[in-house]
């Protein structure tokens, strides 16, 4: 078989990439190491947590709301079984869609794992070790990523676990450690959290979700805090020592060598970051070499070294984002056929599902400090929106950082409900450099929480919020 372009993996870059090359009248294969598509986001990543934390929020609401609403409940429970079943169930819906979308562009899918021949052969090796090639022009490398655990943590995915574990617990755990305070811990961190585990947060910085604004990290960690979940920021753990129904977790202050503090808890989910998943993919018959972080070099169309080889998503630089990768397989795509398309990496949001969420784009405080920009910042509590105060979802802020002298809106920084939501108009809004003055005059619904984004917009152009 002879295709203009292959792509290897099937996650929301791999698959969207897929889609758009078939639009654009190229013929299209798709190869996938397991026996679903969809990769890590779909199968154990971005899609199953959610529907975990919508789960575990609905629980919480019942347990700690509903009669403050007026609905009393008798003998309220968890039932993990039916909870794991429904995300399962998710899961395989979302799988059925994408497998789809392949047929409807007629796209042609492989699976098994595949790696390179040489740059324009392709070989597929099945679970069952059946082997096939097929000839391609053009290939669109979109492996994804895989947890970092280091060696000495002992991974057993029995009581060291990582995020794909953790999807699938059973049982609710008495006590669970969080290695790492970033996205992927204080999602299934909070998970647990609301269905009544105790979690223990350690983190090596001195501050969560460091990437983010610095007052979503305060405004985060002072949520989780009233949710129950302790946090040890500035500790490294040394050691994770998992036995038959427990795990022993020892960490070290980072300002105190004498202290040492010492956790025997049901669960140790380590979650320190992902790694670019390249092995097996014969990259060294290409004459490709990774960089110091395991990543692929690519250029400013997003090709290789290698001439009419791309890689795009968690394998390249920047954000380890589905929606970064879903950006990147469009722009391949349309590359490859000649059009001239364009990704604003810095306009690319990131968002934490914990509840509150949080949600970000452009830039943080600390960066506009760093560089020395001018800039104004305009905040907006949740607590002072009527709709926050209908629902009962209080907590949060929306902060704009606006260009001292030209108004710009430079970065804006969501901490509360649906802020993975809202944050789409600030994107489109700096997409067009809108300025403060231009989203404080656009008229929002009332009452909604996306007018704490006008008042927080008024707040920066001259601290004219309304409702404050």
């Amino acid at each position: 078989m002879t295709y203009d372009v292959t792509i290897i993996g099937s996650g929301p870059g791999g698959y969207v990439a897929a889609i758009r090359c078939a639009q654009l009248g190229l013929k299209t294969a798709i190869v996938e190491r397991y026996s679903v598509l969809g990769g890590t986001c779909l199968n154990v990543g971005c899609i199953p947590s959610k529907a975990l934390l919508d789960s575990s929020e609905h629980y919480h609401n019942a347990h700690k709301k509903f009669q403050t609403h007026g609905i009393d409940l008798k003998d309220l429970k968890v039932n993990m079984p039916q909870m794991i079943k429904r995300k399962n169930e998710v899961v395989l819906d979302n799988n059925k869609g994408v497998e789809f979308l392949m047929k409807k562009n007629k796209i042609d899918v492989f699976y098994g794992h595949g790696s390179f021949v040489h740059k324009n052969r392709i070989k597929i090796t099945s679970s069952s070790g059946n082997a096939e090639e097929i000839e391609t022009s053009k290939v669109i490398i979109a492996t994804g990523s895989k947890p970092i655990v280091p060696a000495n943590f002992n991974y057993d995915k029995k009581r060291v676990i990582t995020s794909t574990e953790a999807l699938n617990i059973e049982k609710v755990p008495g006590s669970m450690v969080v290695i790492g305070g970033g996205v992927i811990g204080l999602e299934l961190g909070s998970v647990y959290a609301r269905l009544g585990t105790k979690v223990i947060v350690v983190e090596f910085l001195d501050r969560i979700i460091a990437g983010m604004d610095a007052d979503c990290s305060r405004e985060l960690m002072k949520s989780m805090k009233n949710l129950g979940v302790e946090f040890h920021l500035r500790h490294a753990v040394t050691e994770v020592t998992p036995s038959k129904s427990k795990v022993t977790v020892v960490a070290q202050s980072r300002d105190d060598d004498s202290k040492k503090l010492s956790w025997d808890v049901d669960y140790c989910l380590v979650a320190i970051g992902r790694r670019p998943y390249t092995d097996g993919l014969g990259l060294e018959n290409v004459g490709i070499a990774l960089d110091e972080k395991g990543r692929i070099p690519v250029d400013e169309h997003l090709q290789t070294n290698v001439p009419g080889i791309y890689a795009i998503g968690d394998v390249i630089q920047g954000a380890m984002l589905a929606h970064k990768a879903e950006e990147e397989g469009v722009f391949v795509a349309e590359t490859i056929v000649g059009q001239k398309p364009h990704i604003h990496y810095h306009l690319i949001p990131s968002v934490v599902y914990t509840w509150p969420e949080v949600a970000g784009v452009g830039y943080t405080e600390e960066e506009l400090k760093e560089k020395g920009v001018p800039y104004k910042p305009g905040k907006f509590p949740f607590r002072a929106l009527g709709r926050a105060r209908a629902s009962m979802d209080l907590d949060g802020m929306v902060k704009v950082l606006a260009h001292k002298e030209t108004d710009e809106i430079l970065g804006v920084h969501i901490v509360g409900a649906r802020a993975a939501d809202m944050i789409a108009e600030a994107v489109a809004l700096m997409e067009f450099r809108a300025s403060a003055e231009d989203a404080a005059r656009m008229s929002h619904a009332h009452p909604t929480y996306t007018e704490a984004f006008k008042e927080a917009s008024l707040a920066a152009t001259a601290n004219r919020a309304l409702h404050i």
